[in-house]
């Protein structure tokens, strides 16, 4: 690629953020296609640990106010540029109608942080793509509009799932103002994207995949001998969409005669409660918290492990797993997988072929479980049938490809 190639913004909800490791897979993957493009993100960073994935990111990242009354100057010095923007009566128009069916702080936020966006951008940009449906593209959009620049974005999970339908549907329509094309990474969330569309060719179903450059090679692993310690792992924020209370309580149904273990990898707001849930199941000396890991770690645990658990399900405000890019890890490092059959992750894994998906009660976790640990050669033949499908369909490669496509044709509109 050339040193002319389209320039691209990137709008972010943070950056960087070890939950969101597929973003900056994908990034980090344009870059190396050969896009030029910096990073603007909605957010500082919380997390106390780094991907090796955003060390490899080289663009510039800058931050939006975060809130707007932390940079009242930069803000207003923003506004004023914005309202002489070609574009900028049409987005305020926009903006009133959406806060009238949204009238929230963030809707607020979100337009104030399109003004500085707008005013800061490099002249040269010719075209911006957010990852997430909801803040960040109404940012880009808002952006987007009074700049007279196309814009996309990446649609997951929460995002699609807990948007209110009219909002998709106009960031859908080009009579809206709405996005030159969407990209998806699950079949059910393109499904659903397109049914709003004004053109279903406007929405892309793209996998993240798994760069398998960034893993090692499977372990050998010696047929666990039934009745042997069997020790599980789960990888994932602790928060309700993923299932883990129930998966405490589905331990605390296991027989005494299993010698069991479980490590769990990830932070998140119901830490202290779930911790209180194995305690007074009497489980806590069979658990181990690790709190959040850089991948070394998590992928050291998983080839130490026997059984990669997660059992997602639809939180009560809908928010929910899409297709889950720990499910792949654990499939490059031939560990058999647990999950349940929620949102996209049928799309990887058909149960008793590639690994066992089950109904998320205690009940029905615990002898899943059971079974697996009883029969470790059915769950290595599961194992190494994910370790195949990831290898023939999952690869990161030609999603990186075709969303490539995408947005230099996009940039190209704007040339």
């Amino acid at each position: 690629m050339t040193s002319d190639f389209p320039r691209l913004a990137v709008v972010v909800k943070g950056w960087p953020r070890l939950s969101e490791t597929f973003i900056a897979q994908e990034l980090v993957a344009l870059l190396d296609a050969g896009h030029h493009f910096d990073i603007w993100s909605l957010r500082h960073p919380t997390d106390t640990k780094r991907h090796p994935l955003h060390d490899r990111f080289t663009g510039q990242v800058r931050y939006l106010p975060e809130y707007l009354h932390d940079e009242p100057k930069r803000v207003w010095a923003a506004r004023a540029l914005a309202q002489t923007l070609p574009g900028y009566d049409r987005a305020y128009r926009i903006w009133r109608q959406d806060l009238k069916r949204d009238p929230t702080p963030n809707r607020i936020r979100r337009f104030g942080q399109a003004c500085v966006l707008a005013a800061e951008l490099p002249a040269r940009t010719q075209g911006l793509y957010a990852h997430f449906m909801h803040t960040p593209s109404s940012v880009a959009r808002y952006a987007a509009i009074m700049r007279g620049l196309p814009w996309s974005f990446s649609a997951h999970a929460k995002d699609i799932w807990t948007s209110p339908d009219w909002e998709k549907r106009e960031k859908l329509q080009a009579a809206s103002c709405g996005a030159t094309f969407g990209a998806t990474c699950t079949a059910i969330g393109a499904e659903h994207l397109r049914s709003l569309a004004d053109d279903p060719k406007r929405v892309d179903l793209i996998y993240h995949g798994l760069d398998l450059s960034r893993f090692p090679k499977p372990p050998t692993r010696n047929l666990r001998a039934a009745g042997s310690p069997f020790h599980m792992i789960s990888v994932g924020r602790l928060v309700e969409k993923k299932g883990f209370d129930r998966l405490i309580a589905a331990f605390a149904l296991l027989p005494d005669d299993l010698n069991w273990h479980w490590t769990h990898i990830g932070g998140g707001v119901l830490g202290d409660a779930l911790r209180a849930q194995a305690n007074a199941a009497g489980i806590a000396n069979r658990i181990t918290w690790k709190g959040a890991c850089d991948q070394p770690e998590v992928i050291e645990a998983m080839r130490d492990a026997d059984l990669f658990v997660l059992p997602s399900r639809i939180a009560k405000d809908g928010d929910r797993d899409g297709l889950p890019n720990v499910l792949m890890e654990a499939a490059s490092q031939l560990l058999p997988i647990l999950s349940t059959p929620v949102s996209a992750i049928p799309e990887f894994i058909e149960t008793g072929t590639h690994g066992v998906l089950s109904d998320d009660d205690p009940s029905a976790l615990a002898e899943a479980m059971e079974r697996l640990s009883a029969n470790p050669q059915q769950a290595s033949k599961m194992a190494h049938a994910a370790y195949d499908r990831l290898i023939a369909e999952f690869r990161m490669a030609p999603g990186i490809a075709r969303l490539s496509e995408r947005l230099n044709s996009m940039c190209m509109e704007n040339a």
